[in-house]
């Protein structure tokens, strides 16, 4: 009953919204994400999108390569997701969505569905994004062939999926001070660069962008999420019935964030996980 319950009374996807409480540790909030991810792969609790700022932070993925960090003062952590190194800071919207995906699962196809919605959302900020074959992430493309411009990508994807459910996610540079990437390889790619929507001339800050943002993440897992058998299931909202982010159903953030060091404590990573990055 609590399960089917619980299915049947939580339509959209819920927002974790830690924005509020400024940049955060990284290892604090992952340890609240895998929390969260790991009550939602059991259906305890709804899908989420957790939305929060980072203090400075490099992390590697499971590509990341020995020549993608050159600096090698660099402390860089170690994450179980995808993609190779990136940086995390001031100024970025974080966003990880933690939803329980239906059968059969398509990482693939998530990741692209992501990338799409971040197209969306960057347009209402006269921003157009682009989606590159065989690279993830949001890319502002030269506007010419013959331009001498290189491919920037604005927000970073690294997406896993564990028990049915997803986990980190992505990483949009809204004011976000570009010059902390070079000191690695961002995302591995030595042939592209980085923007920000500042660096792209829009003035926004990330609770503005969250706004547009999440929502648009909300209507597109819709597709994604795993629903109560027929007897059971409410009839699916039209997307334009779906709530803009102030009316998206919210957790607790001061409660997640009051026990977020005994989470932390609590929590228990996987040997190469959280782990200083050595080659």
């Amino acid at each position: 009953m609590r399960r089917s319950a619980l299915r049947t009374k939580v339509s959209p996807v819920h927002v974790l919204n830690l924005l509020p409480f400024g940049p955060l540790d990284y290892m604090d909030v992952d340890a609240i994400q895998r929390k969260l991810h790991d009550q939602v792969a059991r259906l305890e609790a709804p899908d989420t999108l957790i939305a929060w700022e980072p203090r400075d932070t490099y992390t590697a993925g499971r590509r990341t390569q020995p020549q993608d960090i050159p600096d090698s003062d660099v402390p860089v952590i170690k994450m179980d997701r995808g993609g190779s190194v990136t940086y995390h800071g001031p100024g970025q919207l974080v966003v990880y969505p933690i939803v329980k995906v239906k059968p059969p699962k398509d990482v693939v196809a998530f990741v692209r569905n992501t990338e799409l919605a971040l197209g969306r959302a960057m347009a209402e900020f006269g921003i157009h994004t682009q989606q590159v074959e065989g690279r993830s992430g949001a890319w502002i493309l030269p506007e010419t062939e013959s331009s001498s411009d290189i491919d920037r990508k604005l927000c970073a994807i690294g997406i896993k999926f564990a028990d049915d459910a997803t986990m980190h996610g992505l990483a949009l540079n809204v004011t976000t001070n570009l010059d902390r990437f070079f000191r690695v390889v961002p995302c591995g790619l030595s042939d592209a660069g980085v923007a920000s929507l500042e660096s792209e001339g829009v003035s926004a800050t990330l609770p503005e962008v969250a706004a547009v943002l999440l929502p648009e993440l909300a209507r597109t897992y819709e597709q994604f999420v795993l629903r109560p058998s027929a007897d059971e299931a409410p009839a699916p909202a039209r997307e334009d019935q779906l709530p803009p982010v102030s009316e998206l159903p919210e957790l607790d953030a001061n409660e997640w964030m009051e026990h977020a060091d005994e989470i932390r404590s609590n929590t228990q990573l996987a040997a190469k996980t959280g782990v200083a990055w050595a080659p």
